[in-house]
């Protein structure tokens, strides 16, 4: 009894000590490392998973039971022999069938070729991806104005239970549509521990240096889980099933809620609303809106890869469910390091408009080689280029937001980080849509064209970031010139 009691002391010895301001900070930085960890994990692991998952529920659905037909060829003459076909008479071949989505497999390779079938998961794999980003792309302008008014803590936690729903679901779900809900669903709680996530850095972090290097840290937890989601989801798919990954990242999120639930007491919620700028104004402040548009077309790039990569490398490179996930290891793996350097570096030197002009112009010419990759070789090294190219804009221009909203209007942050998360929300929403029918009607290489020149048409507008003027002095300017034509 005796020692249960001085246990539980001991327990609350160290949640006060957490609870101190000189470690509140520490604790902030690691629920929010923990949260994009967590999303963004869940975010990459169904990508090898769903088009392998989805294409077995169309088979499954299309294949009728006793009427299969499974053709493979002779090696030593060339000729198709028919394996396990109920209606074809033995030591006959029949002729090849006319259905544009039959079945050809070689003894020597891993190739399935049902084109047909391929191009339809293509678009259900997009409508998928692309559903939780158009959630949470409706759900953050209302996420902005209640962290201003009730405080980050609330809308954190109900982030995190609401991840854990949203997991559970993903395990248990057998359909395209149960699919479509689990990732819809996930948009919401997504929203949630972005804005707020975002919101809570910027305002415990005032010092320039210190928030480009705060979410330089924050943004290793998303590299994390970009890195650790696809190699992760793919291993367990191929070697324990569907539902192990989703059951594991439910487990993770419960406990990284827990742990938020517990060191931020009710006390810190906030009850008086804070007074920022409106959505409207940043909206129309050019600076904001060409640091929103990097981030989304920086986004676009990698949404486009995750969705189209994998198809393409079944089609063409007899890619296996683990190699559809573990190329992404690259780009996650320079993600990381780009966002530990540059976030800091940008900042040091207030440099982080010149890095996103060079880290938007490499990752439009690394897409643009995608369309010429042979192997998976190839898919690794541009993986890696996009991955380090896309930290390096990310890094920059989100502390970069913060610091223009310091400058031109009254910091609220969750405002402008609702604005930057619903950049990103478009890349990821724009991207997984358009994919399967670009790509059906001008195929993979073209698509890749089109994305990376967009980026690099675009990388030259962030050479404005430069020393943007003081609202005050904006305000003198616009006076002047009015005075000027009057």
């Amino acid at each position: 009894m005796g020692c249960s009691v001085r246990m539980i002391l001991s327990h609350l010895d160290l949640l006060t000590w957490l609870r101190q301001e000189t470690q509140l900070k520490r604790m902030i930085l690691a629920i929010v490392f923990l949260a994009l960890f967590v999303d963004h994990m869940l975010l990459s692991v169904v990508v090898p998973i769903l088009p392998s998952y989805l294409y077995s529920i169309s088979e499954a659905a299309t294949t009728a039971p006793g009427n299969s037909l499974n053709l493979t060829l002779n090696p030593t003459t060339n000729q198709p022999l028919i394996l396990d076909s109920t209606f074809a008479p033995l030591n006959r071949t029949p002729p090849l069938p006319s259905d544009p989505t039959w079945v050809l497999k070689f003894p020597e390779s891993n190739c399935t070729y049902t084109h047909g079938h391929l191009d339809e998961v293509n678009i259900k794999v997009g409508l998928v991806l692309a559903s939780k980003s158009t959630i949470q792309l409706i759900i953050n302008p209302f996420t902005g104005p209640l962290c201003n008014r009730i405080g980050y803590h609330i809308p954190m936690c109900a982030g995190f239970c609401i991840l854990v729903f949203a997991t559970t679901l993903f395990a248990f779900s057998s359909s395209f549509i149960l699919l479509l809900l689990a990732r819809s669903v996930q948009g919401v709680g997504g929203s949630c521990l972005s804005v707020a996530g975002m919101g809570v850095l910027a305002e415990a972090y005032k010092d320039n240096e210190e928030r480009g290097r705060a979410m330089g840290i924050s943004f290793t937890g998303l590299a994390l889980g970009l890195m650790a989601g696809a190699p992760f989801g793919s291993l367990m798919f191929q070697f324990v099933g569907k539902m192990a990954p989703f059951l594991v990242l439910a487990v993770i999120a419960l406990l990284a809620g827990g742990l938020h639930a517990l060191i931020f007491k009710t006390s810190m919620v906030q009850t008086k609303e804070k007074k920022g700028t409106p959505l409207l104004t940043l909206l129309k402040d050019p600076y904001i809106v060409i640091a929103a548009g990097a981030i989304c077309l920086a986004t676009l790039v990698i949404a486009t890869i995750e969705t189209a990569l994998p198809v393409w490398m079944m089609k063409t490179m007899c890619a296996s469910k683990w190699q559809l996930g573990a190329v992404f290891l690259a780009d996650s793996i320079s993600y990381l390091i780009a966002s530990n350097i540059f976030g800091h570096v940008s900042q040091k030197y207030s440099a982080g408009w010149l890095c996103a002009c060079i880290g938007m112009s490499l990752a439009g010419m690394a897409t643009i080689c995608f369309g010429f990759s042979k192997n998976i070789y190839h898919v690794f090294v541009l993986n890696a280029c996009v991955g380090f190219s896309v930290g390096v804009v990310d890094s920059s221009i989100m502390p970069l937001m913060g610091n223009l909203v310091d400058l031109r209007h009254v910091p609220a942050y969750s405002t402008v980080y609702a604005i930057a998360d619903v950049a990103i929300c478009i890349g990821f929403s724009v991207g997984p849509a358009v994919t399967g029918p670009i790509v059906a009607s001008i195929g993979f290489p073209w698509l890749m064209a089109l994305i990376g020149t967009v980026n690099i048409i675009f990388a030259p507008l962030c050479l404005f970031l430069y020393n943007p003027p003081r609202q005050d002095e904006h305000l003198v300017i616009l006076k002047k010139k009015e005075n000027g034509s009057s």
